[in-house]
């Protein structure tokens, strides 16, 4: 049974910007990459990779960017609005 479906526009919105955000805590080594933040949030790895390769796979849940708000300042703003900077000071 396939997962995907139609998302809008959005919410594909949000959840390129939560893939954007993962890729520039990597790239700052904040984590050490998609395993470990998996891993941290128990998040499973295999609907992690394919939502990311087809972002209107039906496996994001809101319950994967709370930990990017809550434990590394990504603001809240602008995951889920486009607004402002990726991270409060």
């Amino acid at each position: 049974m396939s997962r995907t479906r139609a998302y809008k526009e959005e919410t594909i919105s949000v959840i390129s910007r939560f893939f954007e955000a993962v890729d520039a805590l990597i790239a700052m080594k904040e984590i050490r990459g998609i395993q470990t933040y998996c891993n941290l949030y128990e998040i499973d790895k295999r609907n992690f990779y394919a939502q990311k390769k087809d972002l209107n796979k039906g496996y994001f849940e809101i319950q994967w960017i709370l930990p990017l708000i809550k434990d590394f300042k990504v603001s809240a703003n602008w995951i889920l609005f486009g607004k402002g900077k990726m991270f409060k000071l």
